[in-house]
């Protein structure tokens, strides 16, 4: 995970870089292209879930497991200054597992253009 963040930094770096003759300033954040939202079908509440929860962003070859920071309102992040074609997979026992359509997480100047996905999990 340290790498991964290290990585991101130094990509961060190099693409914030500047020219003289424009006037676009980036910030010096990482910003997630997935922000992903977990809720069970039968549920009444509108607060995801994370117990149990497994999300899995996968482009290509490239796969990496989303995590969440804040267990009052556990969205999943992750593709971190990484624009791709993502498919989405949730899983948690008990439970259908998701996978998701194709999600492209496109950049801009800066940054990646988040992509914010809500998956409904039905019961098996």
């Amino acid at each position: 995970m340290k790498k991964v963040i290290i990585y991101l930094i130094f990509i961060l770096l190099i693409s914030c870089q500047n020219n003289d003759s424009d006037d676009i300033f980036c910030t010096t954040e990482v910003k997630a292209g997935l922000n992903v939202s977990v809720h069970l079908a039968e549920s009444s509440s509108s607060i995801p879930i994370s117990d149990g929860v497994t999300v899995v962003a996968t482009d290509g070859n490239y796969s990496e497991t989303l995590q969440f920071f804040d267990p009052q309102n556990p969205i999943f992040y992750g593709a971190y200054e990484r624009a791709g074609t993502y498919t989405i997979r949730v899983t948690k026992a008990g439970r259908q597992t998701y996978v998701s359509q194709p999600i492209v997480v496109t950049e801009d100047i800066c940054h990646v253009i988040a992509q914010s996905v809500r998956v409904i999990l039905l019961p098996n």
